[in-house]
C-alpha cells in the first residue's frame, strides 16, 4: 500500500506561512529580481554551504558585478576568484555562460526557461530556481534540500539519484506549487529554508518543521531511511605524485588544460610517484637541484577516487634566468597562494611554508 502525507494538509500554503515567519530572509542574493545575482549564487550555492559561500560571493559581485564584468574577465582572473570554492567546473562554465549571455542575449539574462536551462552549468532545477526567483514562474526546484524534504514527508524510497525515483519526484514536487505566482517565491525559498535549516540530514529539528504531523518519516519513525541512500562502491584509490621546485621565495606552477580535474588552474607539475625529482627537474625544466624538504603525502577526495599526492620538494642550485616552459611560471609564494589554485596545491604551499 503506497504511504503519502495527509491528505488535508496543504503542503504549499503550510511551508509558505513558515518560510515567511521562520525562513531566511536577509542572505545577501534575496530580496533582489536580479537574474544575474540569482544565478552567481545558485551556482555557487551547489553542494556547497551557505556559510562558506558568502564570502566568496561578496569578493565575487564586487569584483565581477555584472553579467558583461563577468564576460569580459579572463578566465584565470574568474577562477582566482573562485579558488577554495571547489568543484571549479562550476566556475569555468559560469563564465562560458556569461560570454554565451553577451553574444547571444545581448548581455541580459534570458527569461525563458529553454533559453535559461540551454546555458553552460544550469540542470533543470537550477533554471527552475532563478526563473522562480527573477521572473516569479511558477517552477518546480528538486535540489538536495528538497529531495530530502520530500522523501521523508511523502515516504518516497529508493535511492533520489535512481532515474525512477527522481521522475516520480519531479511529479510530485510539480504537483505541489502553489497555485498563485505570488506565493512562489516564498514557496521556493521555504523548500531551501526547511531542508537546510530545519530538516537536516542528521538530527533533523522535527518539532521546529511545519510538516512534522503530516511526515511519513516521522510518524513511522524512520527518518533515517530517507532519503534512500546511494548504492555503495568501492572507491577506487590512485597516486601521483608532484614536483615541487623551490628556488628562492619562488615556486614552479604549470596551468592545467581546460578539460579534466583541476582545468584551467595553477598546479605543481605531476609526475610518476617512483620518477627521480631531480632528474624530473633537470630533463623537463632544465633546473639543476637537490632534495628538499620532506613533505608527508596529502590525501585528497574525488566523487569518484581518492588521489593520494607524494610532494616531491627540489631546492633549485641553478636555473636559466627567466626561461620557462610555456604553461608554466615561477611565482612568488605569497603571489602563488593567491593564483587560482586547487585546495591540494594550497594546502601543499602551506606545508611548505612550515618546512
Amino acid at each position: 500500500m503506497k504511504k503519502h502525507a495527509h491528505p488535508e494538509v496543504d503542503f504549499a500554503g503550510c511551508i509558505v506561512a513558515w518560510q515567511r515567519r521562520h525562513g531566511r530572509h536577509d542572505l545577501p542574493w534575496q530580496n533582489t529580481r536580479d537574474p544575474y545575482v540569482i544565478w552567481v549564487a545558485e551556482i555557487m550555492l551547489q553542494q556547497t554551504q551557505v556559510k562558506t559561500v558568502m564570502p566568496y560571493f561578496a569578493r565575487f559581485m564586487e569584483r565581477f558585478p555584472t553579467v558583461m564584468a563577468l564576460a569580459q574577465a579572463d578566465e584565470n582572473d574568474v577562477l582566482e576568484n573562485w579558488s577554495g570554492l571547489g568543484y571549479y567546473a562550476r566556475g569555468r562554465n559560469l563564465h562560458k555562460a556569461a560570454r554565451i549571455i553577451a553574444v547571444e542575449h545581448g548581455g541580459i539574462f534570458p527569461r525563458d526557461f529553454a533559453a535559461v536551462t540551454a546555458l553552460p552549468g544550469i540542470g533543470r532545477s537550477t533554471a527552475s530556481a532563478i526563473c522562480a526567483f527573477a521572473y516569479h514562474q511558477r517552477r518546480a526546484i528538486l535540489d538536495g534540500n528538497v529531495r530530502r524534504v520530500l522523501t521523508r514527508c511523502f515516504g518516497i524510497g529508493g535511492y533520489p539519484g535512481d532515474r525512477k525515483v527522481e521522475q516520480r519526484l519531479w511529479t510530485l514536487a510539480e504537483s505541489l506549487l502553489p497555485g498563485n505566482d505570488e506565493d512562489i517565491v516564498a514557496y521556493t525559498q521555504a523548500q531551501m529554508d526547511l531542508g537546510a535549516t530545519v530538516c537536516l540530514r542528521s538530527r533533523p529539528l522535527c518539532s521546529l518543521c511545519p510538516l512534522v504531523d503530516a511526515c511519513v518519516a516521522n510518524r513511522e519513525k524512520r527518518i533515517a531511511d530517507f532519503p534512500g541512500r546511494k548504492p555503495r562502491k568501492a572507491v577506487p584509490a590512485r597516486a601521483t605524485a608532484m614536483l615541487i621546485l623551490v628556488s628562492q621565495n619562488e615556486v614552479l606552477l604549470e596551468r592545467r588544460p581546460p578539460a579534466g580535474i583541476w582545468g584551467g588552474l595553477w598546479c605543481f607539475p605531476e609526475m610518476p610517484p617512483d620518477e627521480d625529482a631531480c632528474a624530473r627537474s633537470r630533463d623537463r625544466f632544465g633546473v639543476a637541484g637537490e632534495p628538499g624538504a620532506e613533505l608527508q603525502p596529502i590525501v585528497h577526495g574525488f566523487s569518484h577516487f581518492n588521489l593520494t599526492i607524494h610532494p616531491r620538494v627540489v631546492k633549485v642550485t641553478r636555473r636559466a634566468p627567466r626561461v620557462e616552459q610555456p604553461g608554466s611560471t615561477w611565482m612568488a609564494l605569497d603571489d602563488a597562494g593567491r593564483a587560482a589554485i586547487p585546495a591540494p596545491v594550497r594546502r601543499l604551499l602551506g606545508l611548505l611554508r612550515k618546512s
